[in-house]
């Protein structure tokens, strides 16, 4: 069994013997410069680590991986577009240090590169399947993204409708990383199914934990300003709780405050004490809990032994339970 520093080495030796090409130079140099931002490369070592469950021999899942790391990156190229972000992991994004232009196109051909990784599956049915898989994915996490922008021009979102949209956004790849890598395996279907349904629901209790970090976490751990997502007035799970627990009076309150501009005084303290008044912290960390319960309950039924799943376990447990 491989560690995870074992894994990532296998994994960035991999992306260096499959470089972009240095020409077009304004095509291709955004490409390995957005790779180049680092990250935990989360996405592809879980994809590792769920080939590992069936097989010792996990290169035969370094292409998916690395496929769904191409895509998780042009994810994030589009996204920093359409939110016209300057940042990107503290270095400017690619449409900020090329051009919008330059940052939709290769944003496109790293898509277009995913899918060549996909088909050095080692053979024609597993690069079937890992097509189809990716494909549903793929569109999962698109509708995802235009939720989340409908969402901005919205007063009223539900909090099961919030929920959804970060699942589909951000965990559905998650979990399509650790049904992908089984799939490499040759892992049978309710086995790749039951490790979909562990990454999703665990995507999706990650994501809370996001949202109470930006709000109740150590803004020295965290390493960021704590209360950003209430500045930007985003409509996360926190604020969604708390309109829909809060009396009518304090509802009013932190509508108004949402419609405030990120400089008005003493606006984090604010919506804060709102949200202390109905334990909305309370509200978030048992709802972590209860989805983390639920995950492990389908990586509980794979069919493979316990010593095998001890890098998986202990690594989704570490994100959940993070400070930062």
């Amino acid at each position: 069994m491989h560690s995870l520093n074992d894994l990532q080495a296998m994994l960035e030796r991999y992306a260096q013997k499959h470089p972009f090409p240095e020409e077009p130079p304004m095509l291709y140099a955004p490409c390995t410069y957005m790779l180049s931002l680092g990250g935990k490369r989360l996405r592809p070592l879980l994809a590792l680590m769920a080939c590992e469950l069936f097989t010792d021999e996990v290169e035969a899942a370094l292409p998916a991986a690395w496929a769904v790391e191409l895509f998780h990156n042009f994810t994030l190229i589009h996204d920093d577009i359409m939110d016209a972000a300057p940042l990107r992991r503290g270095k400017p994004t690619v449409h900020t240090r090329w051009n919008t232009d330059t940052g939709i196109l290769s944003g496109d051909v790293m898509l277009i590169f995913a899918y060549q990784h996909l088909l050095k599956a080692r053979n024609d049915h597993t690069a079937a399947e890992l097509v189809r898989i990716f494909n549903r994915v793929a569109v999962e996490v698109c509708e995802g993204q235009q939720r989340d922008m409908d969402f901005e021009q919205r007063d009223e979102v539900q909090l099961s409708e919030y929920l959804y949209m970060i699942e589909q956004k951000t965990a559905v790849l998650l979990g399509g990383a650790l049904e992908m890598g089984a799939c490499c395996a040759g892992a049978s279907l309710t086995d790749r199914t039951h490790l979909y349904h562990f990454g999703r629901i665990a995507g999706t209790a990650f994501q809370i934990q996001d949202d109470w970090l930006d709000t109740y976490g150590d803004p020295v751990r965290v390493g960021k300003q704590v209360g950003g997502d209430i500045l930007q007035n985003k409509k996360t799970f926190l604020v969604l709780k708390a309109l829909e627990l809060a009396n009518e009076a304090d509802r009013a309150t932190l509508r108004q405050w949402l419609r405030t501009p990120a400089d008005t005084p003493g606006k984090v303290k604010a919506v804060r004490a709102i949200f202390d008044r109905y334990d909305v912290s309370l509200q978030a960390t048992t709802a972590k809990a209860q989805l983390q319960q639920e995950a492990f309950k389908h990586l509980d039924a794979v069919k493979t032994p316990l010593s095998r799943q001890t890098l998986l376990r202990q690594t989704v447990a570490q994100l959940l339970d993070r400070d930062h």
